[in-house]
């Protein structure tokens, strides 16, 4: 029970209207132990993070309304399809980055098509990564880093000033007096 992540705590959000890519990404994922959960549309996926209602109540702040709708399972990667009906992948990424309560949740995006303006508009957007499909597990791999870098930043936030600086923890005379008992033997 210390502060040691392990993979299988992470859970990664998988969106793809394509039930044989979504399978293939989930299967990608599991292989690497990470807790998948897999939805088949934008809709379903903003529904699963509790920012549905979002859409509905542009002038309301919403706040309250997403932590009721949030699940109890916390999200720590969300990998979607660009190219989805209703809601893309695009517009995924910008109502999680524009969510107080989400932005940091790392987004990756996927496509079966090479375009660079789009490539380049989603990262300006926010995406930590953007895939091109098949997803192979290469690509997967890259995602460890991300969520590496999003818990350490929520250690530092639940756990301010845990860790004294330096110089308060040794000091100087103490470190030379073990260096020159090093150099008398």
């Amino acid at each position: 029970m210390s502060g040691i992540v392990t993979e299988t705590q992470f859970h990664v959000l998988a969106v793809d209207d394509s039930i044989i890519d979504r399978k293939l990404i989930e299967r990608l994922l599991k292989t690497s132990s990470y807790q998948v959960t897999a939805v088949d549309s934008g809709v379903k996926a903003l529904e699963y993070l509790g920012l549905l209602d979002d859409e509905d109540t542009s002038t309301d702040s919403t706040p309250v309304s997403t932590t009721k709708n949030h699940h109890e399972v916390e999200v720590n990667l969300i990998i979607t399809d660009y190219c989805m009906p209703g809601i893309t992948g695009y517009d995924l990424l910008r109502k999680i980055k524009e969510s107080t309560l989400l932005k940091d949740i790392p987004v990756v995006i996927m496509s079966s098509e090479n375009v660079p303006s789009r490539i380049n508009s989603c990262l300006e957007q926010g995406a930590e990564e953007f895939f091109l499909k098949p997803v192979r597990q290469s690509d997967v791999n890259k995602l460890r880093p991300h969520l590496m870098r999003k818990s350490g930043k929520r250690k530092e936030d639940h756990q301010p000033n845990k860790r004294k600086p330096m110089e308060e923890c040794m000091s100087p005379d103490r470190t030379r007096a073990r260096y020159n008992d090093d150099l008398e033997l």
